[in-house]
């Protein structure tokens, strides 16, 4: 094996960059002619060769981009020899040399995968150096297009993914509104760390749930997906409140691949009536009330979090104690978020939006009147516009009003 590097003349700003050349062959002269054509053409190259298959399998790398074999060379049965030069090439391109009497075997190599073909006696450097700038780009193309269409396959498969894994609310309330946002942190995601979920039971109430697993990895994303289907199988079996949150906490307990791994958890029921509800908190950020005032001004607030429990899978036996919320006789909206929403930064420095920040956003956004999902993407927006850049972290908004 020789490698063999052209740099024939200085090349001018914007030419194109060297091309890694790998040639299979066995004669010396045919190896002296492609490098004498290729100096004279003035394309920059780096040429390896390789006397055979074998050769060429220990010396074809990751930055070879074009492969010129010669169909006549020992070891190299024609078509079925293309063939282990294509399997063994995968990204770089392959152009076929022929012999004068072979140039049917050049249309056949084309038809089995081979880029382009030539005839030894027949080409010159400029054809030569044509024909591999044509071959490689060519690759180039296909290895493109095949990547839009794994793309495409990928997204229709992620939509049926996606449309199985977060929830579908279950609610029988025709006075009810009920409008989510959901959108990983990691990039080309289909699922983050953060879930929610909305059930109503036979009783009438109304449970509402946001959750947000620490760590944004696949593992976390499967946790809460995992999480999120076992409170709503314990919320259909009659459970709710403390005892929910303790079952909830030993599943996650058995499930979580390392005693690190915790959870934040806000859950609230929603009475019969429609007038009160019952809120826990685990670790997680208070929720936003939408109400209007005595004037019939919109009126925004954060829950009270006085009351509040540990995060899930951090205190064996904790407590949650419940806090009552009056929603009053008049038209009213829950916010429950993740705190992807209130991490981003304000401006220059370090500050964070937080909670108070989120309720002045809220505040402005339904005085110009947003409501249901054009609430939620408003404030989204906004938030992103003060953190001066897409928000990285998971985030998940689940807004449930009645109007």
């Amino acid at each position: 094996m020789s490698t063999i590097s052209h740099h024939p003349h200085p090349v001018a700003q914007g030419a194109e960059d060297r091309i890694d050349l790998l040639l299979i062959g066995h004669d010396p002269a045919d190896v002296f002619l492609v490098e004498k054509m290729l100096a004279e053409t003035g394309l920059t190259a780096q040429i390896t060769v390789a006397e055979d298959l074998d050769v060429a399998r220990r010396k074809l790398t990751r930055r070879t981009q074009c492969v010129i074999v010669d169909l006549s060379a020992p070891g190299i049965n024609r078509i079925e020899g293309l063939r282990q030069v294509l399997a063994l090439s995968e990204r770089a391109a392959v152009v076929v040399l022929t012999g004068i009497n072979d140039a049917h075997l050049g249309v056949r190599a084309v038809a089995a995968g081979a880029e382009d073909y030539l005839v030894k006696q027949e080409v010159d450097g400029p054809l030569l150096a044509r024909a591999i700038r044509y071959a490689v780009e060519r690759k180039r193309a296909e290895e493109t297009e095949r990547r839009l269409v794994e793309a495409r396959i990928m997204g229709r498969e992620n939509a049926r993914l996606e449309r199985g894994l977060l929830p579908v609310p279950l609610i029988d309330d025709p006075t009810l509104r009920h409008h989510t946002r959901y959108r990983p942190g990691r990039r080309r995601a289909l699922l983050g760390g953060d879930f929610y979920d909305t059930v109503q039971t036979e009783s009438g109430a109304v449970h509402l749930m946001i959750g947000d697993v620490c760590g944004h990895g696949p593992d976390e994303a499967a946790l809460g997906v995992q999480l999120r289907m076992a409170w709503r199988t314990l919320v259909l079996a009659g459970h709710s409140g403390e005892q929910l949150l303790a079952t909830l906490d030993t599943v996650l307990g058995h499930e979580r691949r390392s005693e690190e791994i915790f959870t934040t958890l806000c859950m609230i029921t929603i009475a019969p009536s429609r007038r009160t509800a019952r809120m826990h908190l685990a670790g997680h950020p208070a929720p936003l009330l939408f109400q209007a005032d005595e004037n019939g001004e919109a009126k925004v607030r954060a829950l009270p979090e006085y009351a509040h429990g540990p995060a899930l899978g951090l205190v064996p036996g904790a407590e949650w104690p419940t806090t009552e919320i009056d929603l009053g006789e008049s038209a009213w909206s829950l916010m429950l978020y993740t705190d992807g929403l209130i991490e981003g930064r304000v401006g220059e420095g370090s500050r964070r939006l937080g909670t108070e920040g989120l309720v002045d956003l809220a505040a402005q956004a339904r005085s110009r009147g947003a409501t249901g999902r054009g609430l939620i993407d408003e404030l989204v927006t906004r938030v992103e516009d003060l953190n001066g850049d897409a928000l990285t972290d998971d985030l998940a908004v689940l807004l449930l009003s009645r109007p």
